[in-house]
């Protein structure tokens, strides 16, 4: 077509908007001004150009950084990689007494409990206790101790802002998930003015102080922040919730999964008549207290996630913030180098060395964690179009890949996008928003064509209900 080898020409203009009206108009909007944008769109097949605007500018991506993250699991771990979760003891068993410890020993494994894997949320902790009473055990002179050590204890990044920090979807990343990492607290709010009480937590969260400083209001939905670091098992709660409820859920992150775990097994434990002398603790608190047992341990039961590329199809589907950061940690206890790093560092490392290996540019790659919560995470359109025309092209796994992105109008966060036009499910796209961000990447189909796409706006002035449409209309009128 005539507009394909004009637009392939313009591309070659740097650092220019090209004329075409849609992205003129784009451009020219109010709302614009003082914004930063990075805009490509490639032809997989033949790696041309079609379209390109400043994409070698280097944004911020919110959870587009997904789809960066999902690839390199995908390429490196392999679709069908699992993680593994053990029950081991140590010591020895005599009669019905064991002399020793039940250790739960994590992977990182983000799918303990999650929502995501069914109603059922107990099913493989129902595992764990049908194994330990088959071996016949009744008393245990020691402890349940979680064992996280295989990732360092920054659950969250460092780059996180204070408002993510104990949020229901800021939930820190560990050794040892359990339920998503996520408690849901219930309150029953009276008239307007008034502050609500706390009735309840699911799973219970009682040793958490909650200081309460909400307010009731005439409105529909909730404006709440649920505040707190990890490890420390108190919580702040800030905002307003809709008045005369008389049950109302706010949902928050579990202050130490792992201790959490090891005290609920216990619990379960103790009601199937199996008496446990000590406390229940975790590698953390073991360690940095000197007392953490290296003795050899014997197996109970393994039990296993489904395979990666179902948790990629989740993770990119409902840009799960948990499972992204558990890839990438994952990712990084693959880099060989003797470094002092962060479990995050490492996966960082890992995907730079990565793409870096199949000739990527990777310097334009600014990542802190998998997610794409930290505002210092930065990438071009650039990279994000070589990435996804590698994955489509080149990768083992470029069917597992491709199809784990939501089909725009249909699916997952991109449900509400494209609908009812000509490129509904025929976009597969990873979305992500955050303050003044909106971001786009994956894929187009269009006469009989593949093309990678990448549309990334920061600090943009409107709603984003306005953004999203305009990025909706600029597709279309480019397609």
């Amino acid at each position: 077509m005539i507009f394909t080898l004009l637009a392939g020409l313009l591309s070659l203009l740097p650092g220019k908007a090209q004329t075409h009206p849609a992205m003129q108009r784009f451009l020219d909007a109010s709302y614009m001004q003082g914004a930063s944008v990075s805009i490509m769109i490639k032809n997989v097949g033949d790696g041309s150009v079609l379209y390109s605007y400043d994409a070698d500018r280097e944004v911020i991506p919110a959870s587009v950084l997904k789809a960066v993250t999902t690839a390199t699991a995908l390429e490196i771990l392999g679709e069908n990689f699992r993680y593994e979760t053990a029950i081991l003891y140590d010591g020895h068993i005599q009669g019905r007494i064991l002399d020793g410890n039940i250790y739960i020993r994590g992977s990182g494994d983000p799918t303990l409990g999650s929502s995501d894997m069914g109603p059922d949320r107990d099913k493989i902790i129902r595992e764990w206790i049908t194994a330990i009473k088959n071996t016949g055990i009744k008393e245990i002179t020691g402890s349940v101790i979680a064992d996280e050590s295989i990732f360092d204890t920054e659950g969250i990044s460092m780059k996180w802002l204070r408002e993510d920090l104990g949020s229901y979807y800021g939930q820190g990343c560990y050794g040892l998930n359990i339920y998503d990492n996520r408690y849901s607290l219930f309150l029953h709010t009276g008239e307007a003015d008034s502050r609500p009480g706390i009735e309840r937590s699911d799973p219970d969260m009682s040793s958490v102080s909650f200081h309460n400083y909400l307010k009731t209001k005439n409105i529909a939905g909730d404006s709440t922040y649920i505040v707190g670091f990890p490890y420390a098992n108190e919580r702040y709660l800030y905002g307003v919730v809709p008045a005369n409820r008389s049950e109302y859920k706010l949902s928050g992150d579990i202050p130490d999964p792992a201790l959490f775990l090891s005290g609920y097994l216990t619990e379960l434990l103790e009601k199937e008549n199996i008496k446990i002398t000590q406390a229940p603790s975790c590698h953390r608190i073991l360690s940095q207290e000197g007392k953490w047992n290296r003795k050899d341990r014997k197996m109970i039961i393994a039990t296993y996630s489904p395979p990666l590329k179902e948790l990629v199809r989740i993770t990119n589907h409902i840009s799960n913030n948990l499972y992204a950061d558990a890839l990438l940690k994952t990712v990084g206890l693959k880099y060989k180098q003797d470094e002092l790093l962060s479990s995050f560092d490492r996966g960082v490392k890992s995907v730079s060395e990565h793409w870096e290996g199949k000739g990527l540019k990777t310097s334009s790659l600014c990542m802190f964690d998998g997610s794409g919560l930290a505002l210092t995470d930065k990438i071009t359109a650039r990279f994000l179009c070589d990435l996804l025309s590698y994955m489509a092209t080149q990768s083992g796994v470029s069917k597992t890949f491709v199809e784990s992105l939501p089909r725009a109008g249909m699916e997952g966060t991109v449900k509400n996008t494209l609908g009812g036009s000509s490129l509904q499910g025929k976009a597969r796209l990873k979305s992500g928003s955050m303050s003044r961000v909106r971001s786009y990447a994956g894929y187009v189909t269009a006469e009989n064509k593949q093309y990678a796409v990448a549309i990334l706006i920061n600090n943009f002035s409107c709603k984003q209900s306005r953004i999203k449409i305009d990025i909706e209309q600029l597709l279309l009128s480019l397609f």
